[in-house]
């Protein structure tokens, strides 16, 4: 066993072939981290391809996120309003207490109309429809009151309609009164026979861009031939539920009909007509008047909201009895609606979460008339996902390059560049281009990177595992898997402990079982000799047949090395007689004739070279040095001497306080100077007990009585020993010291003599 051992330093002792050997294994490290690198980014750049998909087909989630993020921005820094251009007469719960519950009658609103336009507004738009006759017209009552003579009923029908009244009062002034769209056909209204302003279509059809309605609830005719305007008064929420866009053109049957907005700026300019401008991505813009009014593809505004102010909205109250802020109208663009309770419908937008919807009507007219809007280019995806490509890129490249933490460093740069530069094109050009999909997209792409790499890792911890699971402690394993660097490739020296055991007179034994029953056999005898070394700590280096090599201090740093191999030692000795007893049951079961197994244990301690050692094709973490050629010697003189174990001096001075007994000064083969050897009995709590002190003082007199030549006290120590060991541990030994003093008390070996025992054989 031991011979097989000597040959390794010779065969990797070739300074040239080593370095060669370690350029080898360099090298296929790093071609494998090249194929694993280019494998991680191919399945990176395949998910980067995937999110570009997603970011173009655009779900739910994604639009969310972007419409969240214009929506941040808003918040943190919304529209600084300039003035008052447009005011809110409110039909607030004031004006209700006054002039009674909605609807008015329309002698009331055609009052209100006169006031607004002596106060000095530029034009008037309403949030409200008038779609139904007024019931308190003279006629109407005339009709519906009984006991009126015919003289008064006369009377009542001459005079003229609230409808007319109020018509007149729009024919006279610039009025643009609201239209509802409906989803719904209605049969009794034909959107195409109604008055409609001209529009012009610039580069294209718009019409497959445009929000559609099937029809739309019209005011009475009446009305809406004297109006200077009608425009619908839909503004459509997002997929959330926040109105940020208002249509500003829609298409109802096969008409593209405006916005009230679009009508009211249309009517204060003096323009005739609008114009529709279209490109191959959609709709760009409205033009009306000298107002070029950009829009998404869809012919959408964004709104850029500002704070909500009071001082946005008069009373109707107040128009009505003249008690109005003086020249608070004067040049205004007004909007009419409502804000009592039950009247006023509500959205919800970035700036706020309930909004009367007449208030976003007032805000669109603000951000287009100081020139506020808010702009997302039809080139907006393109340039967002060249900024995906871009910055995804970069993270594929560079993680498996220069690692997780500067990657992360470098990504946080790039976030920062992409959401300041999508803050600053907001806060100063206000164009919305949104990052965040980049950003979160990257930030995926680089954690599934990370992923890939711990994978890899844990991969290589789970290798490791797989590979000293078998031969080391469960405890070492999982500290050298959790920090890999502790197992240092190519060799290094450090202080170790070895251990050799081998099973005596083995050969004998096997040739009473075949191949199958001699495999189980071997199983059965290794298993509990490697749980005893696993137990403590450490290392099985190989298994040689019937024999254990295994060593402590090594991959992990072990202060108490030779002490856990020496209770390695004590562990082996306790699991013999069990095992025993089973082999014997196994033996009486199966008819064989049973010899007892018995083992020696050889441990010494010493610097070693440790490491992977083999060749390029195939090598293993193991062990190099005359220590432990040393440590295999002293196991063979385990059958020399007579015991279950033989511990150098080494071992024995690294770990004291426990049970050795000296046995004797050895020269082994292939060693020039002679090595104190010990056999140990227990651990240190044995040593303390009188038993073993007794049994040590009688051993040590014997000792030093041989080594003087003092034969009669020699023996005489001998039987002393003798009787302080009545389990005959050690009976073999004193044997082989009896039959010494016995041979040197009738030849003397002189006075030049070292008591140092010239060993025959490495066994």
């Amino acid at each position: 066993m031991a011979s097989k051992l000597i040959k390794f330093p010779r065969l990797l002792s070739r300074g040239g072939s080593s370095r060669k050997s370690g350029q080898r294994i360099v090298q296929s490290r790093r071609e494998r981290h090249r194929v694993w690198s280019s494998s991680v980014r191919t399945i990176a750049l395949i998910c980067l391809g995937g999110m570009m998909a997603v970011r173009i087909w655009d779900p739910f989630p994604v639009e969310s996120l972007r419409l969240k993020t214009f929506d941040t921005f808003q918040r943190i820094q919304p529209r600084v309003a300039t003035g008052s251009p447009v005011v809110v007469v409110d039909i607030d719960e004031a004006s209700l207490a006054s002039y009674g519950q909605w609807p008015w009658p329309r002698t009331i609103i055609a009052s209100l109309i006169e006031r607004i336009f002596q106060s000095g507004a530029v034009v008037l738009g309403f949030d409200v429809l008038f779609p139904e006759p007024d019931r308190t017209s003279p006629g109407i009552i005339a009709n519906n009151i009984k006991g009126l003579s015919e003289e008064m009923v006369a009377q009542l029908k001459k005079l003229p309609s609230n409808d007319m009244v109020m018509a007149d009062m729009i024919l006279r002034t610039r009025v643009i009164l609201g239209q509802a769209a409906n989803p719904k056909s209605d049969k009794n209204i034909r959107p195409g026979k109604m008055i409609k302003t001209p529009v012009a279509e610039v580069g294209g059809d718009p019409r497959p861009h445009l929000s559609t309605f099937k029809s739309l609830v019209p005011n009475l005719p009446v009305l809406e031939q004297a109006a200077s305007g009608r425009g619908l008064l839909a503004l459509v929420s997002e997929v959330d539920g926040v109105v940020r866009r208002a249509p500003a053109v829609f298409l109802v049957g096969k008409d593209i009909r405006p916005s009230l907005v679009i009508e009211m700026i249309r009517v204060a300019t003096g323009g005739k007509a609008y114009a529709i401008k279209s490109d191959g991505a959609g709709i760009s813009s409205i033009i009306v008047g000298r107002a070029k009014i950009p829009t998404d593809g869809r012919g959408r505004i964004w709104v850029h909201y500002a704070k909500h102010n009071p001082l946005r909205y008069l009373s109707a109250k107040k128009v009505l009895d003249g008690t109005a802020p003086r020249n608070r109208l004067k040049g205004k663009l007004v909007v009419i609606g409502a804000s009592a309770a039950g009247l006023f419908d509500v959205k919800a937008t970035p700036i706020a979460g309930r909004m009367p919807g007449v208030e976003v009507h007032a805000q669109l007219l603000e951000t287009i008339l100081a020139g506020s809007n808010l702009s997302r280019p039809n080139y907006a995806l393109g340039a967002e996902l060249f900024g995906l490509l871009i910055t995804g890129i970069i993270i594929i490249v560079l993680v498996p390059m220069v690692g997780a933490w500067w990657t992360l460093l470098v990504g946080g740069a790039l976030g920062t560049i992409l959401t300041g530069g999508s803050w600053y094109l907001y806060a100063n050009e206000r164009i919305l281009l949104d990052f965040s999909y980049a950003a979160v997209s990257t930030f995926l792409i680089y954690t599934l990177l990370n992923f890939l790499s711990y994978a890899r890792e844990e991969a290589g911890r789970q290798q490791i595992k797989n590979a000293f699971s078998r031969y080391m402690s469960p405890e070492v394993v999982t500290r050298l898997a959790e920090d890999p660097r502790q197992l240092a490739l190519g060799g290094q020296n450090r202080d170790m402990t070895l251990l050799f055991s081998d099973v005596q007179g083995f050969t004998a034994i096997s040739e009473k079982y075949d191949a199958e029953g001699l495999t189980t056999l071997i199983n059965k005898v290794l298993t509990p000799l490697t749980e005893a070394v696993l137990m403590t700590g450490g290392t099985v280096d190989k298994y040689m047949g019937d024999s254990i090599m295994a060593f402590w201090n090594a991959p992990l740093d072990d202060a108490d090395h030779a002490r856990h191999a020496c209770l390695t030692a004590l562990g082996i000795g306790a699991a013999i007689g069990p095992l025993n007893e089973v082999l014997a049951a196994d033996a009486r079961e199966m008819g064989h004739e049973y010899t007892p197994i018995k083992v020696g244990v050889g441990i010494n301690s010493g610097i070693c070279c440790v490491g992977n050692m083999g060749s390029d094709l195939r090598f293993d973490y193991s062990v190099l040095g005359d220590t432990v050629n040393t440590a295999a010697r002293l196991e063979g003189q385990t059958r020399t001497y007579r015991v279950a174990n033989v511990i150098g001096e080494t071992s024995f001075v690294k770990a004291p306080g426990m049970a050795f007994l000296e046995l004797d000064l050895v020269r082994v083969v292939g060693k020039t100077q002679p090595v104190r050897i010990f056999t140990l009995l227990g651990d240190e709590t044995y040593a303390e007990t009188a038993e073993f002190q007794a049994l040590a003082l009688a051993h040590q007199e014997m000792i030093a009585a041989y080594r003087a030549q003092q034969w009669e006290a020699a023996m005489r120590a001998l039987a002393t020993a003798r009787s302080h060991n009545p389990g005959l541990e050690l009976g073999g030994f004193y044997d082989l010291v009896e039959e010494r003093i016995t041979e040197f008390s009738e030849n003397p070996p002189g006075p030049d003599w070292d008591a140092v025992y010239e060993a025959s054989s490495k066994h």
